[in-house]
């Protein structure tokens, strides 16, 4: 793979076909967790890594257990359990180590096990795209960099908005849908350039 390969694929990850705003994966901690920067930028964070973590451990696991013994109907079982394992360590350690954080995530961090944006991206780099271990690693380190630069935008504008003289009915989750929707337009004007 070149580097402008990889810097194509990072990109296309990154902006183009952001996992919020284009592929619609993880809504749930986008909107719960998105109303201050600091808790998006800590749960975005918290996804890269695990991100990270599951795409390289499943992909091994995919590539060097399930296909050689032809049991790849059990990936998605395989995926979830890693998955859930790493959110436990991730969930251990921010307890420890950042109780701040731990205690403004919230119920959000136990809910990366259900992020359907991992899930997703272990399913797309080993299932639907075979990428190698390289392209799996940039995928998931870039769409988690989506995540989080997508995070830390629409927080900051939900931080702005809340002073905002918004009418009654579109406040609150009404207008974090608004917004998202015209992020989701203005990330789509991106796709030309991967």
């Amino acid at each position: 793979m070149t580097f402008a390969e990889i810097i194509s694929l990072a990109i296309g990850a990154i902006l183009v076909n952001n996992v919020l705003l284009s592929q619609f994966l993880g809504i749930c901690s986008f909107v719960g967790v998105s109303k201050k920067r600091s808790s998006a930028l800590g749960m975005g964070v918290a996804v890269l890594f695990v991100l990270i973590l599951s795409s390289l451990v499943t992909w091994l696991l995919y590539n060097l257990v399930l296909k050689p013994l032809n049991v790849t109907f059990l990936s998605t079982i395989v995926f979830i359990l890693v998955i859930a394992t790493l959110v436990q360590f991730v969930e251990m350690v921010i307890k420890k180590y950042l109780p701040g954080l731990y205690k403004v995530l919230g119920i959000y961090l136990p809910l990366i096990t259900t992020n359907c944006a991992i899930l997703g991206v272990a399913n797309f780099v080993n299932v639907g795209q075979n990428y190698d271990l390289v392209q799996t690693l940039v995928y998931a380190i870039s769409i988690g960099l989506g995540y989080i630069l997508v995070m830390f935008i629409f927080s900051g504008i939900r931080e702005k908005i809340e002073t905002a003289p918004i009418p009654k009915p579109f406040k609150g989750v009404a207008i974090a849908f608004i917004i998202a929707g015209f992020m989701a337009m203005a990330f789509a004007g991106f796709s030309g350039i991967a």
